[in-house]
């Protein structure tokens, strides 16, 4: 079967095309957001294929898989007038959850017969207004990069992109005073300069940038994972650190509160809580590789490769019947 879908999500995209499927993946020469092609950060099967706007014209393709509102009109267009969910077989993948007006935020694609909304978390699902429009819910999953965790460095690992510019929803003002309890490294793009805005010593909050590889060994060299993110769908990092086997400290918000069982962490909706569990695995080194290794235990059962594709599977084969 041929799978028409855009780069967009790196992560999440890396377990979608492992399945056993064709994957089409738009290219452009400028490789915008419309035309990124093959990840170059994640390794990818060869069977995603990249394909120029040019030829989908005469392209066969079995589903579209949308996943911005722009590629309903985007995908019209570049099937040669194909229309997604009426001509070709569709499915919408929302990965985040809503901004504006929550909970009274109507999805783009609220009241359509042609569709199915596809959310991966039972969040998302609660918080989108998607009208009349059929939805279902497919949770994460993530290829397994193995149980790295020596936590051997006394820091907390914190991953998020833009923490400035997205300031309150990633809960970037919380960090100076979780810095008090344990010394941070914040990995992610456009996190320069994060300590100097933040009035923190350069020792208490380094950052970095890192391909994906290289950041899973620098994550699980770290003695705990910490995901002080007010408003998100489910960040894949934290799914990542639990797979790596750190202990997670995470607001207790979102789909957090789900995913994150007892014994592997600590969830609360105070940051004073998460500082305190802070300094006892700083102290405590053996107490947070066990809280690891139950949060990895977690990971495996909820978020395995495997259950990912079978569901995916099955809405597949139901949307092309």
């Amino acid at each position: 079967m041929n799978i028409l879908l855009w780069h967009v999500h790196g992560p999440w995209t890396t377990a979608f095309v492992q399945g056993p499927h064709t994957y089409l993946v738009p290219v452009t020469p400028d490789r915008g957001p419309d035309g990124l092609g093959r990840a170059r950060a994640f390794s990818w099967p060869a069977s995603v294929r990249e394909v120029a706007r040019e030829e989908l014209r005469d392209t066969p393709v079995d589903l579209v898989l949308l996943q911005r509102p722009h590629e309903l009109e985007l995908a019209g267009l570049w099937l040669g007038g194909r229309r997604p969910g009426r001509d070709v077989p569709a499915l919408y993948v929302e990965h985040n959850a809503p901004d504006g007006d929550v909970p009274d935020t109507r999805h783009p694609c609220a009241d359509r017969a042609d569709l199915t909304v596809v959310h991966v978390t039972h969040f998302n699902r609660l918080f989108w207004d998607c009208g009349t429009t059929r939805t279902a819910v497919v949770e994460h999953g993530i290829v397994d990069p193995g149980h790295r965790y020596t936590g051997r460095l006394a820091r907390a690992a914190v991953v998020v992109d833009e923490p400035l510019r997205r300031a309150r929803h990633t809960g970037t003002d919380l960090l100076p005073a979780l810095a008090e309890a344990v010394p941070l490294d914040v990995f992610g793009m456009g996190t320069e300069n994060l300590a100097g805005r933040l009035g923190l010593p350069a020792d208490r909050c380094r950052t970095a940038d890192l391909p994906q590889g290289e950041l899973h060994t620098a994550m699980a060299e770290r003695r705990m994972y910490l995901h002080p993110v007010r408003w998100t769908s489910l960040g894949l990092s934290l799914v990542e650190a639990m797979h790596l086997g750190l202990p997670v400290l995470a607001l207790a918000t979102t789909e957090a509160v789900e995913a994150v069982p007892p014994g592997a962490g600590t969830l609360s909706t105070r940051p004073d809580v998460l500082a305190r569990t802070a300094r006892r695995y700083l102290h405590e080194p053996e107490a947070a590789a066990q809280a690891g290794a139950r949060a990895r235990q977690a990971a495996l059962e909820r978020y395995g490769l495997k259950r990912f594709l079978a569901d995916w599977e099955r809405l597949i084969t139901e949307a092309c019947s």
